[in-house]
This record gives C-alpha cells, structure tokens and sequence, in this order.
C-alpha cells in the first residue's frame, strides 16, 4: 500500500514504530507488551494503532498466519530523514544551518558528539 502524502507518524506511532525497529516484526500482543513497560495502554488501543499505521503506509502486515505480525514500512533511517526534511521546511524555511544551530543550543552536547558531528561534516565537505 502506497503511503499517504501526511502520513508523519504520531509520537505514540513513533513509540511503536520504536519497538519493532528494536524487536523486529512482531504482534499486536508483543508490541503491547512493550508500550506497557512505560505505562498501560490496551491491547484494543495497540491494536486500533497499528491498524491506523498500517492504512498509513506505516507499517506492514504480515496475513499469511494465524497471528499477524507487523513490521515498519520503511527504516529508520529514512523515517528520520523524512521526519528532519519535513521540519527543516516547516519550521527553518529549508535552512540546514539554522536546524544545526537551534539542534545543538537545545542542549548540552558532549565532546564526544561533537567529535562525531566534526567529522560528519569533514565528510560532507569531501563529497
């Protein structure tokens, strides 16, 4: 099933979409499991969810057994992407640099990220 243009996940779909990047494909009753682990959500609730996601383009379901089992429709690394692209557009009128700025004065970054963003950039730069 083709996504829909504004089929940004929820954070309560990102919560799941989380859980089954980490576990891989798994059912209503797994990924219930563990949402439960950090509150209690119902089973009907995961289930209404996923089924939400998976009309989304989200998620992709697997009918060839008994239980279904769910998987994310795309990485997530591209789901990042995806996500950055959309707000760097919306909130930074496509400004990488002002995304960059406003991302690293949200919050203290260690020498150790900076290090890694350092040499992200000298790579970019080589490109």
């Amino acid at each position: 099933m083709a996504r829909r243009k504004n089929s940004r996940p929820t954070d309560r779909e990102l919560t799941i979409l989380r859980i089954l990047w980490d576990n891989g494909p798994s059912t209503v009753r797994h990924v219930n499991e563990a949402m439960n682990k950090d509150g209690n959500t119902g089973y009907t609730t995961t289930l209404k969810l996923m089924q939400i996601m998976t009309e989304k383009g989200l998620l992709v379901r697997d009918e060839s057994q008994w239980k279904h089992v769910y998987k994310p429709a795309l990485t997530e690394e591209r789901t990042q992407k995806q996500l950055v692209g959309d707000l760097l557009e919306r909130a930074f009128s496509g400004s990488a640099e002002k995304l960059v700025m406003r991302a690293l004065s949200a919050k203290k970054v260690s020498a150790k990220e900076l290090a890694r963003i350092r040499k992200m950039l000298d790579e970019f730069r080589r490109k």
